[in-house]
């Protein structure tokens, strides 16, 4: 009795930290035309999430590495690719929540919340927002 509860307190715990891995890879998607914008690495520092961008994906005429010229903290005029997006989640076993995410196209830096989707490991969905206005993206597990 006491071996099967401790083996369903441990899968439960292994299932929760497995559903919530925003670690790893993820495509970004344009909301307007559902392509690939970037590719954009999550990873934990001192156990909160952060992300930067390793890719972009642009027409081949267009900065294939443009500064971030609209931009008004530490990252204003600085290269793209490698640019810290993501700062500061803190996890709270639903969802990683009370950071920031900056647009990069606006300069616009958002309260950020992000949850793995409860259906699909590889969907992230990436929410910022101001107030009460926000706005949802999903984004894609990079997996190969």
């Amino acid at each position: 009795m006491v071996r099967n509860l401790l083996s369903i307190c441990f899968a439960l715990i292994f299932s929760s930290t497995f559903a919530q891995d925003i670690t790893g890879k993820w495509k970004t998607i344009d909301d307007e035309t559902g392509k690939v914008k970037s590719i954009v690495e999550i990873y934990l520092q001192d156990g909160k999430a952060h992300g930067k961008i390793l890719e972009i994906f642009r027409a081949p005429e267009e900065d294939q590495n443009p500064n971030c010229r609209k931009c008004t903290d530490d990252r204003k005029n600085k290269p793209v690719i490698g640019m810290e997006i993501i700062r500061g989640l803190e996890n709270d076993d639903e969802e990683w929540e009370d950071g920031t995410i900056l647009d990069p196209e606006n300069g616009k830096v958002y309260d950020c919340k992000l949850w793995v989707d409860e259906d699909d490991p590889n969907i992230l969905n990436v929410r910022g927002y101001v107030a009460f206005f926000f706005r949802t993206q999903t984004w894609e597990r990079v997996t190969n």
